[in-house]
């Protein structure tokens, strides 16, 4: 009986949850299409936008990061809670200005630059990391990084055909993410690869 005691019990736990990230990846690409549409001048920026970046950019991204976290992925943790709160930001900052609480507080061109080129430093980083992960997320972050910059610069120079360049520069990042996220989502389905993500050997 002592013997037994003294061996040592292994417990195995299976993660039985789904992936997260395809939830996280819709909800940056889709809203960021829908902006960056508006930043184009296709449409107009309007509550849609805004409805989008609160729930499916904003709350779906917090929850895939939150779920990211569970499975011990630090990359997706931080990347999916990061852009979640970034469209909250986001809102907040066209919103705010516009309160009884906030109106003294108005955007300050320089603050936005500032704010931006944060961003982008942040997402050049995040790119970094994942030139150990695939392909398709190569692409993601590395044209929401030069995106940032584009946005950036627009605001520094005031020059509209840059804003319209960055805006069909964004909807191409935000279709990037569409794919990523939905090929995962298909590769799974099927249990064989359908769209590839292109795995860095």
């Amino acid at each position: 009986m002592a013997d037994e005691k003294d061996k040592a019990v292994q417990m195995v736990l299976q993660d039985t949850t789904a992936n997260p990230a395809p939830l996280g990846l819709l909800g940056f690409g889709m809203t960021t299409v829908l902006l960056n549409l508006a930043n184009a001048g296709i449409i107009h920026l309007s509550a849609m936008v805004l409805a989008m970046g609160i729930c499916y950019g904003g709350l779906a991204q917090i929850i895939a990061g939150i779920e990211e976290w569970k499975k011990k992925n630090t990359f997706g943790a931080t990347a999916f809670t990061s852009y979640g709160t970034f469209w909250w930001s986001f809102v907040v900052l066209l919103l705010l200005p516009k309160t009884e609480m906030g109106s003294a507080f108005a955007l300050d061109t320089a603050g936005v630059i500032a704010y931006l080129i944060m961003w982008g430093i942040f997402t050049l980083v995040m790119f970094i990391g994942t030139l150990r992960l695939n392909r398709a997320l190569q692409v993601v972050f590395l044209s929401l990084t030069i995106l940032f910059f584009l946005l950036a610069a627009k605001d520094a120079t005031g020059s509209a055909s840059l804003g319209t360049f960055a805006g069909y520069e964004g909807i191409f990042c935000g279709l990037s993410a569409i794919y990523a996220g939905l090929a995962q989502v298909l590769n799974e389905v099927y249990g064989r690869t359908v769209w590839p993500l292109g795995p860095v050997k």
